[in-house]
């Protein structure tokens, strides 16, 4: 009988991408061991892309219509059963295959990393003649083959209250980020929820709700926590508020706050390296504190206590780009698992991304990839200049008619002009907002440039499943073709479209895919953005200088030198040739800030 066994087959994992690049991830990677993680907030594209795959394979499906009770957790559980059963399908197939060139069975082993045990007794048994002797390690090779995670991704800042027709606001439990969440707890997964961009109370709360989320009678559980934050003051106080609910928080996925995908949450200039040095210094001691916390809950709750430290792992995410890269971080900080997320938006084998955009990705420039004020959500967004939404969104403006027309609604957060919340990135609220900015009486360039601020908002809820619908040739229910993507600034040092064998080649350092673009390390570029990104802040509010952003500034700057001072006291553990003076560089641009 198949189960899901999430062993440490491979040492890497995609990461969500956007709302549509990973939403089937799973069905092209998880038979390979590769884990990944699936988006669960567009509800109208997981059900559309729960019909593709049911009629892809020949399976009987029942359509879940807004006009059903629950409608939005119903849709995701289905979608969430529907990959389980699939992948559960692929890997009792490829354990029945032949160890054959070309068949999934013997690229699932060609994939793994060099060092991996199973991997060495493929290659000695590929080099055995025929015989019992090589047909006994064939199928010890073959109880050797897991599937990778399918994990979900909730973004804590998504959860807009829905209201019904009459404009009465549902329960609590019909918000966005609550149904999510008991979509996936319904489900038939054993694997993880990741909650990013920040605390919501009612959304931990709600977690309490879920028995799979609580170790069973063995100490296991179905349902795992992965908290991603940015520094390690937020996971320690996130780990507390969840051990004290007697929720085990399972891993820490600890990203850039620059140097990323999608949405970005910037640090006060705490640059990863001290953040993954803090992690090591005080991980033994981060477990034992929310093990003793979680226990006593546990036991209030009269639940199973865990009876010795489940695991608890670390990883990271965010800007690498090399095998050297990968390596450094799992051995000197010694990690768990590294995340490449933005690199697989150039494997057609492994993500969902048009033939238009997948094009204009491979052969795209360093300036080409932006920190935008795009997010209706008010935070950084990495950006892609040459998307066919960024010139949509120029062309609304030049006819006069910027904004979207927000038929979502899953970044509806500003109350300034309605009751209901509207989308920052919506027609009707850039109408609003211009119509009060030009009477307000401002200057004329100050005027301007609050309009042109406001107007960089864009609909990220259409922009980002487009693809998806466009590559597979699924209806668009809004006719929006505009294709947003958010890539981080690290696909400049990739140019071109690859297979799933030649990227995981070069994680693993069997090949090198990157580009003829000097490429600093990973450290180095994003203490860069840092700088870039401090500089554009003291120039944007020359004319708001108080004391309280004098001392945010002050305390920015010194954090970024301090983690200067702190790659200096490793600078022979990082394998780049130029990072030395990269960072000389760098601390030059630094001082001449004050």
């Amino acid at each position: 009988m198949y189960t899901e066994k999430h062993s440490a087959v491979h040492s890497f994992h995609i990461p969500v991408l956007g709302l549509g690049f990973s939403i089937d991830t799973p069905l092209k990677v998880a038979r390979y061991g590769i884990s990944s993680v699936v988006s669960i907030v567009e509800d109208e594209l997981i059900e559309d892309m729960r019909v593709l795959h049911s009629k892809q394979n020949n399976l009987s499906w029942v359509a879940i219509t807004e006009k059903e009770p629950d409608f939005r957790a119903k849709r995701i559980t289905a979608y969430l059963n529907l990959l389980h059963y699939l992948v559960a399908q692929q890997v009792a197939g490829l354990k029945g295959m032949h160890f054959s060139p070309g068949s999934d069975l013997y690229k699932y082993f060609e994939l793994l990393p060099e060092t991996s045990g199973a991997k060495m007794l493929f290659r000695q048994m590929c080099a055995m003649e025929e015989g019992n002797e090589k047909i006994q390690i064939q199928n010890s090779l073959r109880e050797l083959v897991h599937a990778g995670s399918i994990d979900v991704n909730i973004m804590a800042k998504v959860d807009n209250n829905r209201y019904k027709a009459s404009g009465e606001k549902m329960p609590d439990e019909y918000s966005d980020a609550l149904s999510a969440l008991r979509g996936f707890a319904q489900s038939k997964l054993s694997a993880s929820v990741v909650f990013s961009a920040g605390y919501n109370p009612r959304l931990y709360n709600y977690v309490e709700h879920f028995d799979d989320f609580y170790p069973d009678g063995q100490g296991d559980l179905k349902k795992k926590i992965i908290l991603k934050v940015s520094d390690y003051r937020s996971a320690l106080v996130q780990g507390k508020i969840f051990a004290k609910k007697g929720l085990w928080v399972s891993e820490f996925r600890i990203e850039s706050g620059l140097n990323c995908g999608g949405h970005a949450f910037p640090t006060e200039g705490l640059l990863l390296g001290p953040i993954l040095e803090e992690f090591k210094t005080n991980r033994a001691v981060l477990a034992a504190e929310l093990l003793a916390l979680c226990n006593n809950a546990l036991q209030s709750k009269g639940k199973t206590v865990f009876s010795s430290l489940p695991s608890q792992k670390i990883s990271v995410q965010g800007g690498v780009g090399t095998t050297e890269e990968q390596g450094f971080l799992l051995e000197y900080f010694q990690l768990d698992s590294v995340g490449w997320g933005s690199p697989f938006l150039l494997v057609p084998e492994a993500t969902n991304v048009d033939k238009g955009t997948l094009q204009q990705m491979a052969t795209a420039k360093l300036d080409d990839y932006f920190l935008s004020n795009a997010s209706p959500l008010g935070v950084p967004f990495n950006n892609f200049r040459i998307s066919s939404s960024e010139t949509q969104r120029k062309t609304r403006i030049e006819n006069n008619r910027a904004g979207s027309p927000c038929y979502l609604k899953y970044l509806c957060s500003d109350t300034e002009f309605t009751e209901i919340p509207i989308c920052t990135a919506s027609r009707q609220y850039q109408h609003l907002k211009e119509k009060q900015l030009r009477e307000a009486g401002l200057s004329e360039s100050v005027l301007q440039a609050r309009l042109d601020r406001m107007k960089e908002r864009d609909c990220l809820c259409e922009g980002l499943t487009a693809s998806a619908r466009l590559k597979n040739e699924v209806s668009l229910p809004h006719k929006l073709t505009a294709v947003a993507i958010c890539p981080g600034p690290n696909l400049a040092y990739f140019s071109g479209i690859f297979s799933l064998k030649e990227m995981v080649g070069h994680i693993y350092g069997r090949i090198n895919i990157l580009n003829s673009l000097y490429r600093p390390h990973m450290f180095i570029n994003e203490l860069k953005m840092y700088i870039d990104y401090i500089k554009r802040k003291i120039a944007d509010d020359a004319d708001l200088l108080n004391e309280s952003s004098a001392r945010y500034y002050r305390k920015f700057i010194a954090n970024l030198n301090k983690g200067i001072a702190y790659y200096k006291s490793i600078i022979q553990h990082i394998q780049h040739t130029n990072v030395a003076e990269d960072l000389r560089q760098l601390e030059l641009q630094l001082a001449a800030l004050g």
